[in-house]
């Protein structure tokens, strides 16, 4: 992956724990990305190497900077860090823009509902803009919860986007702790449910996609809910922040000895039961090429020369690998003479 150095242009406070950052572009070759697509960044914090990747909350040509918005999570070395320490003209190391989470334009597309919760906005954010100003026939529906309408991310940019494009731009504030407020058509009370997905569809006809960002369980209910409702699962597209785990498929894995070969060394390190060969390595200090961590990129990506790895926790098939590849952030040894090469 191509790797470039970041100067960062404007820190801007979103909420209380919440911030976005803004990259000046390269003055001689621009970053060139997608809409919805993330950057990966990386820190080095008491001498280990953090690698962490962010999804763009700016958008292309629309926005000038290259911006991510990172929301403080509790026990969180890189948000917090990024919360508490970032400044203007600091330097950042950064890896080229990937993923796939992103919008495909066509003819057939009249509309898009966009499902977030939290800090999940920050990938739907960019393709709204995106959509907004260079899709002219196509409507934008947003569905957004958040515990409160303070902590509301670009609670301004969408008001003023509801301004700009009053025909084509609506949004459904769901709010799981605020009290205070009037409780309307466009402001619910609670987190989405099944019911509110079920009359926001039958009311809306112009929906031919949908694009998903937030916990395991709002992807669940929306997924589940527009299926029976008869939406192909070819028009639900998602953006994951973590690997779903069944603790049945872990019934085969035990502790095992892997044999790690990585630029011209090898060295056995143990993966216990439940850890991914990348978690052990990388808590050894083997700083193995990674990004995403969620089996979406290919970025950690080994060769299994002998032995037997199962991979856990995949969203969908990935048809990309050969029979031999394995993505280590999510492969987990079944026997005891496993050899990989990175």
């Amino acid at each position: 992956m191509k790797k470039y150095t970041l100067k960062v242009q404007e820190v801007r406070k979103e909420t209380k724990d919440t911030v976005t950052v803004c990259f000046k572009q390269p003055g001689l070759k621009k970053i060139k990305y997608l809409a919805g697509q993330y950057l990966t960044l990386q820190f080095r914090i008491n001498g280990r190497r953090y690698i962490r990747p962010y999804s763009f909350s700016s958008a292309p040509v629309i926005d000038s900077t290259l911006d991510i918005t990172v929301k403080r999570v509790t026990g969180g070395i890189i948000s917090n860090h990024i919360n508490d320490n970032i400044k203007v003209d600091d330097v950042i190391e950064v890896y080229e823009p990937i993923g796939d989470f992103v919008f495909e334009n066509s003819q057939d597309v009249r509309g898009v509902t966009f499902w977030g919760v939290g800090s999940g906005i920050t990938p739907l954010f960019s393709m709204i803009k995106d959509i907004l100003v260079n899709q002219p026939s196509v409507d934008v529906h947003l569905v957004y919860g958040n515990k409160s309408n303070s902590s509301i991310i670009f609670k301004k940019q969408f008001e003023q986007l509801k301004v700009d494009y009053v025909s084509r731009f609506k949004v459904w504030n769901f709010f799981s702790q605020e009290e205070f407020f009037e409780e309307d058509s466009h402001n619910k009370k609670g987190r989405i449910h099944k019911k509110f997905v079920e009359d926001l569809m039958k009311s809306t006809h112009s929906t031919d996609r949908h694009y998903i960002c937030g916990p395991i369980e709002l992807k669940k209910t929306v997924k589940k809910t527009l299926i029976e409702l008869g939406y192909s699962e070819n028009s639900i597209f998602s953006e994951d922040f973590e690997l779903i785990k069944n603790p049945e498929d872990f019934k085969d894995i035990l502790d095992q000895e892997v044999l790690l070969s990585f630029e011209g060394l090898e060295r056995n390190i143990k993966v216990n039961k439940g850890k991914s060969v990348l978690e052990e390595a990388l808590g050894l200090g083997i700083e193995l090429p990674y990004s995403c961590q969620t089996g979406n990129c290919s970025t950690c990506k080994g060769i299994l020369k002998s032995g037997q790895l199962k991979m856990i926790g995949l969203d969908r098939p990935r048809t990309d690998l050969t029979e031999n590849e394995y993505l280590l952030c999510c492969s987990y040894p079944l026997t005891g003479n496993v050899c990989i090469e990175v």
